[in-house]
């Protein structure tokens, strides 16, 4: 059986470090990619365009978590209990 996922802890984690919720639910390449956006993003910022997408993919990132881990935790559900 697969460990539940707290979709309340892949969430703050991304909030705190983009992509890291994505790597607690098992999203390894995913929260990889997103913590190299995030990097680029605010190495962008030096020239203003980092300030409009940082807050965007921040905000993807954390929803991104919460929901992947909602539907881990569904899928599991379904699986182990028919």
């Amino acid at each position: 059986m697969h460990p539940q996922k707290s979709a309340g802890v892949a969430a703050v984690l991304s909030a705190l470090i983009n992509g890291l919720g994505q790597i607690y639910n098992g999203q390894i390449f995913k929260g990889i990619i997103i913590i190299i956006i995030q990097l680029i993003n605010g190495a962008l910022t030096f020239i203003l365009i980092g300030y409009v997408f940082l807050p965007i993919v921040w905000l993807y990132a954390v929803i991104d978590a919460y929901r992947s881990a909602e539907k881990i935790n569904r899928r599991s559900y379904r699986k182990y209990n028919r």
